[in-house]
């Protein structure tokens, strides 16, 4: 059994922005590289004309005590992005120390084409997904673009706001391919080591920062642009990990928390290595669902029972470790780069026609340019080496200080040995999560909220019954959770249901976001 560096927990955004959902990206870009075409998401927006200012009118925009000048903020608002409208908000390092300095939050928006309900803040996942690269590519049907400013941010430490930074590209490049046999003391060693480095590079080079990002202070945030954006309550828009930021708004601010829907929904009971051994068993079951469908067709390179397909998947992540695979470039693709290009591809079935021709060139002509060309997607880099965006740097921070897993040998491989009986083909990817966050330097942050979010209007909790990277059990235990959680089911494949999936889902959201109509619980599209 042999491990990637990173324990991939891939939430939408798939590679942020594009990683937690293959939210259009990943099957419109997979399937581009596979010969096929698809429609690209409309980008539809008000174009813009001088600069704005807006005023917070929100009798809370005073905020807390020591606060208040973030809360009195005017956004300045000015043309961007062919066609899309740019602000910054100010807002505190952090949220116990009004005097400890400030940090910058980065927005985009569509202005409502017709007549506004008010701002509804989105967030594509990850975490460390861009919420401004989600608003200018994301799919959102007509009639929430008609009724509301959709607003997107980069949430504290990803991006375009103040963002986390850690090692060069060169130094994260190789981060990103190493492989570890986990199953010995040396190799165990080894990658605690990496990790460890990994860390001593994000404290040097983010500082006091890197001990501010937790979901909690990111969810304070929100409160802040809602209020400078002058609303009374909060409308939003969540997918994956953004469904954990949402839920974690409205156990904060109850009274605050307007409509909200929180697609492909973590359980908030689960703690890090729990949310581990989910997603083994989700991308498990996805990678079935895949093989079952490509032995069905013509061509596909999986030859024989299911079971005989999963275990082919199998030996050719095996065979990266032993005998990493060539490529047309100067670039070999080691098992965690392996593993990572047959993981995106599970996001959205779209995207299963590239896995198989991933799949067909490293069994039949023992290369991987198209495995390369995934994980190279996954994990943001460009061609050239460089990375489009920071959601590496981010994802880890934001975790660690969420929740970290646990770090003592014994218990890892306890866990990673369950883990691996529970989802054979893929589990060994998702054991020893612990190592990513041993040496971190700054402990979980102190949870203050009340997870049950008692008070708040009614929040939709969608769930897709064979989500990888969010199982649908998760959307059951968050709705669950929530004393006013609102179950709606979309019975498919893939990661998230709004803006991929039907019209009963579409109905459902858009509803309830414009009119308030909340969707009967349980509701099953």
């Amino acid at each position: 059994m042999k491990f990637p560096a990173r324990r991939p927990r891939p939430y939408p955004d798939v590679p942020a922005g594009r990683r937690t959902g293959v939210l259009a990206g990943v099957a419109a870009a997979a399937l581009a590289l596979a010969g096929c075409t698809a429609d690209a998401p409309a980008k539809t927006a008000t174009p813009v004309g001088e600069a704005t200012v807006e005023a917070g009118s929100d009798p809370v925009a005073g905020g807390p005590e020591g606060f208040e000048d973030f809360y009195a903020q005017d956004l300045e608002w000015s043309g961007c992005r062919g066609g899309f409208e740019c602000a910054t908000a100010t807002a505190p390092l952090s949220w116990d120390d009004p005097e400890a300095g400030s940090i910058e939050l980065e927005l985009v928006r569509t202005r409502a084409t017709g007549e506004k309900v008010g701002s509804l803040l989105v967030n594509p996942g990850g975490p460390g997904g861009s919420g401004t690269d989600f608003v200018e590519n994301g799919s959102f049907g007509e009639p929430l673009r008609e009724s509301f400013d959709i607003v997107g941010f980069d949430p504290r430490g990803v991006q375009d706001s103040t963002a986390v930074t850690c090692f060069d590209d060169a130094k994260k490049d190789e981060y990103l391919s190493e492989d570890y046999d986990l199953t010995t003391d040396a190799g165990l060693e080894d990658a605690r080591e990496s990790a460890a480095a990994w860390a001593e590079a994000c404290e040097q080079n983010t500082g006091e920062l890197l001990g501010e990002v937790d979901t909690q202070s990111a969810a304070k945030d929100m409160d802040l642009l809602r209020a400078v954006l002058g609303d009374d309550q909060l409308h939003y828009l969540g997918f994956s990990y953004g469904t954990s930021l949402g839920a974690t708004y409205a156990g904060l601010f109850p009274d605050r928390a307007g409509r909200l829907v929180l697609d492909g929904a973590i359980d908030p009971t689960l703690d890090a290595d729990e949310i581990s051994a989910g997603q083994a068993v989700g991308f498990e079951n996805a990678l079935r669902a895949y093989v079952t469908d490509c032995q069905a067709g013509a061509d596909c390179p999986l030859t024989g029972s299911a079971d005989e397909g999963m275990q082919q998947v199998r030996d050719v992540l095996d065979r990266a470790y032993d005998n990493p695979y060539p490529t047309s470039g100067d670039r070999d693709v080691t098992q965690t780069l392996a593993f990572y290009g047959v993981a995106v591809t599970l996001y959205a079935e779209q995207s299963w026609p590239v896995l198989t021709q991933a799949l067909d060139e490293a069994i039949n002509a023992g290369t991987g340019d198209t495995l390369l060309y995934l994980a190279d997607f996954y994990n943001d880099r460009n061609a050239d080496g460089s990375f489009a965006t920071n959601s590496t740097e981010a994802f880890t921070a934001i975790n660690c200080l969420d929740s970290a897993g646990a770090t003592d040998v014994e218990t890892m491989r306890a866990e990673a040995k369950e883990i691996e009986e529970a989802a054979p083909t893929m589990g060994s990817f998702f054991g020893y999560g612990g190592l990513s966050c041993a040496d971190w330097p700054y402990p979980p942050a102190e949870q203050e909220y009340d997870v049950a979010a008692p008070g708040a209007d009614p929040i939709v909790v969608i769930g897709t019954t064979n989500d990888p990277a969010t199982p649908y059990v998760w959307s059951e235990g968050m709705a669950d959770a929530l004393d006013s959680g609102v179950l709606v089911t979309y019975e498919g494949e893939g990661h998230t249901a709004y803006g991929r999936s039907n019209d009963c889902i579409a109905d459902a959201v858009e509803n309830y976001l414009i009119e308030g109509t909340v969707p009967e619980d349980g509701l099953t599209c």
